[in-house]
Parts: structure tokens; sequence; C-alpha cells
């Protein structure tokens, strides 16, 4: 199914940089789980939580990333609370790019109950120096660069993604990675799925493929013929708004940006139209996800949330449940049934693991029931993971909002659990509800300049009350940020 109208082009379904799936014969078990969580991983792991090796060597956009997202080096502390979790062992491995946060990993630890892994430290000039070494094959240089990792005798690899850094790491170690490179790879990729579903007759986005920079006017211009205001440029494998690029006024090409030659790295990138209020009969929007866990036999649905983006459509937070999704009875059944086949399909590729589903559903006049897409998938752990974790590992059947906050003014952990603390609004055990500082972002100067914070309540309601409260907590200014 189409948005507007048929654009008639034969390169909207060529496929590009890989087989097309067949899968009658290899479909996993599909398990939508409500208020509870799946049975993760029973082995013990490794976890590379080096956020910078997210593009499979694409340069270019890993430092597009860097730059806009900033303290990039203590994201991965994310995971310090949930990879016991995730895999069920009390001698998990977490190698993070800086050292955690000794006042943070204490609440965490003494204050929520929860089982903590053993933490190393790895700088991401270091990942990458392992990386040109393991291609030299320097056998003795990377065993210098691992000697303190090579101590833990977790059995199995993992990260963000599987790059060839990744698995070079496992083989030279004798260890296991959850999924090759090539799996995590394509599971990650927007293009096969789009060639996946349009195949499947599944709903899909008006898509034309630009090759080269110089293919996106006449590709604008097509989609401009079918009624749409804007387009999206969106690259095979991209992460947190980077690999995507916005034209906002597709009739006027002159005004169009500098394309980042980084959108055609793995090849031809995704010109879709953009679909939003007054724009092919749509009154309203929604950008919900489905949080997945797939391993070899099953792919478990497990939580379901409601994205907030920016104007730009860039992730800052997540909230669960969806309120509209009673508005519209049998909504949820639609997402479940496409849920299944593009799990289905992430489950062919090999790739193993959690991941998130991203969808838009749009409202159309005339229409009782929204029309559902998928948007893409993110086969790793997702800015929505973490929060899922915690909240239905805390409160199965309860409501979340995370948000992500920076400080106009940088604070001290210990103040910033002070502030929350003292008014009886830090979440703890005891309590049925209040706020979790996830993690701290931290700048040079050894201060907190960003954070996730997750609310947990009975409602969505009384989560955004927490959030209202929290600007009370916090004598300082701050606002809304990216993930």
């Amino acid at each position: 199914m189409q948005c507007c109208g048929p654009l008639g082009l034969t390169n909207t379904d060529r496929h590009v940089g890989g087989s097309m799936t067949d899968l009658s014969d290899t479909s996993p078990n599909f398990v939508q789980l409500e208020s509870q969580l799946p049975k993760f991983w029973s082995r013990r792991v490794m976890f590379f939580a080096n956020l910078l090796a997210l593009f499979f060597g694409n340069e270019s956009q890993t430092q597009t990333l860097a730059a806009e997202v900033g303290e990039i080096d203590s994201y991965g502390a994310r995971l310090i609370p949930v990879l016991n979790l995730l895999f069920n062992s009390q001698d998990n491995l977490l190698v993070l790019e800086r050292d955690p946060d000794e006042d943070l990993c204490n609440y965490l630890h003494d204050e929520l109950g929860l089982s903590l892994p053993s933490m190393q430290v790895q700088r991401h000039s270091d990942y990458l120096k392992l990386g040109r070494l393991l291609t030299k094959g320097q056998a003795a240089e990377i065993d210098q660069l691992l000697a303190e990792i090579r101590q833990h005798p977790a059995e199995w690899l993992d990260g963000y993604v599987t790059d060839a850094t990744l698995a070079g790491i496992a083989k030279h170690l004798g260890r296991h990675t959850l999924s090759t490179p090539e799996a995590s790879r394509h599971g990650n990729n927007k293009l096969l799925l789009h060639q996946f579903m349009a195949a499947n007759e599944m709903p899909v986005f008006d898509t034309l493929l630009a090759h080269t920079a110089a293919e996106v006017p006449g590709c604008a211009q097509q989609l401009a013929k079918l009624g749409y205001q804007k387009a999206v440029l969106r690259a095979q494998i991209g992460a947190s708004g980077i690999g995507m690029l916005i034209l906002s006024n597709i009739k006027d090409p002159g005004a169009f940006p500098e394309i980042p030659s980084h959108l055609f790295f793995e090849g031809p990138c995704m010109v879709q139209g953009w679909l939003a209020p007054g724009v092919c009969q749509v009154t309203r929007i929604h950008s919900p996800s489905t949080q997945l866990f797939v391993n070899d036999e099953t792919v478990f649905a497990f939580d379901l949330t409601e994205q907030i983006l920016s104007h730009d459509s860039v992730h800052q937070g997540n909230e669960s449940p969806p309120g509209y999704f009673k508005d519209f009875p049998g909504l949820g059944d639609r997402c479940a049934r496409l849920a299944e086949s593009a799990g289905a399909w992430l489950h062919s590729t090999g790739y193993r693991g959690t991941a998130s589903i991203d969808w838009l559903i749009a409202e159309r006049h005339g229409k009782p029931m929204p029309d559902v897409y998928v948007c893409e998938i993110n086969a790793r752990v997702t800015g929505a993971t973490y929060p899922a974790l915690l909240a239905r590992h805390f409160m199965p059947q309860g409501a979340w909002l995370l948000r992500n906050l920076r400080l106009r003014t940088p604070q001290t952990t210990s103040h910033l659990l002070d502030m929350f603390d003292a008014p009886r609004h830090l979440y703890r055990p005891d309590r049925s509800s209040g706020i979790i500082p996830l993690n701290l972002n931290f700048g040079a100067d050894g201060l907190v300049h960003k954070g996730q914070f997750l609310c947990l309540g009975a409602t969505i309601d009384e989560c955004h009350r927490y959030l209202a409260l929290a600007e009370q907590d916090l004598p300082i200014d701050w606002h809304a940020d990216r993930d």
C-alpha cells in the first residue's frame, strides 16, 4: 500500500544489497507479552557499550553522531542497571568508554537492589586500534589491549552492533558473538526491510532510490507531484537521527541543504514522502515503538511505547502505554500482525538480541481506523530498551515515562540525587512511584550535563506529574534533549 498515489517507477521495488527472504518455512514463534518481560539470555556476556561503533565503519556518520550528541562516552552506562536483567547471570562484564559514576551505581545497587555487572574501561580510540591490529593480525599488541578483558570467564560477546572488530575480538579470545556482523548489519538495514515489506504487500511509504546526491532533486520532484510537501532521505543504516535528512520544501531543490556523502555509504539511500497533518488526507500522526527480544526460536514483543520526538523526528524519550490505542479497537491487533511479520524478517537475517520496531500511525479524513506503517527496525539495545526493562522489572502493571534532560547548570551526582530524594520523589522499591535517574552524561568538568530520567507511576498522568515535580526539584534550568 502506498501513501498518496502510484509512483509507477521501477526503482521503488528494485532489490539492492541482499537476497529477498522466503519466510514460509523459517518463521519463528511470535509471542505477544503484556506487562511482563520475556526470559532473556541464560548466558554470561562481555558487552562492549561503545556507541560510536554503531555504523559498521562509516566514519563520517560516526563523527556526525559524536558532534551532535555530546558527552557520548558516558552513554554506555545506561546498560549498568539492565545488563544482568538481559543476561541472567551475576557475572557479566560491561566494557565502558569511561569510568562508571560511583554515586549513581550505589543508588542502583544499594537502594534499588539491582545486580550490577563487573565493569572495565576501553576508550573508543583503543577499540579503533584493536580493529586495525586485528586486520593486520598483530597478536602481541592485541593481547596487550585485551589483557584485562581476557581474564573474564564469559563465553559470549555482544555490543550495540556486532561489527568486524567485535567479531575479531571474539575470535581472538576464543569466544562467540550472539549475531554475526552480516546478520547485525542486515538486521539494521532499512532498505532491506522496506523491500521485504513491499514484496509481501505490507504497507510502505512512497519510496524512491537515489544512488547519488545528484539524483535526489529528481526523486523529490516526483514525490511533489503526488502531493508531498516534504521528503526524508534515509541511509540504509542510521541511528538517533544520524543517517536521516529532511527536505523541507521539495518544490525548491535550490534550497536543499548539502547532502552528506555518508548517506550513500551502504549504497543508494531512500527518498520517501513525508506524511504529516494536511498531507494525503492525514489529520494526525503518532509514533509508537514495539520492543522485541529475538532468540533462536522465538520473537517476543514485550512492551509498546509512544516515542517522544523533536520537530526533526529525533528521539527524545518514550512513554508507555500510548493512550490513544484505546480509542481505536483493533489497532493493537493490527500492529501485532505487522510486528509478527517484521519480527520474522528480523529473525531470518540471523540477528539475535533486543530490537525496536518504530511505527508511524496516520489518522486520515473519513477513515475510522488509522493506517499503520513500519518505519524501521533498530536491531540493538535502543533508547527504549533500558527504560522498558527497568519499568517492567519494578512495575509490570504500571506506566512509565522517559525524558532526556540537559542541565544548563551542571551538577554533581550526589547533589542531583539529593534534590530528588529530599521531597521523596526519588524512586525506591518501598515507594509505589517516583523518578529513577537512569543514566547521567558527564562533561569534561566531571559534572552531570545531561541525564535520562525514568518516571514510574500507576498511570501516564502520574508519570507526567513526576516530570513536572522534577522541574520543581531541580532549582536550575533544564530542557528536553535528544537521545
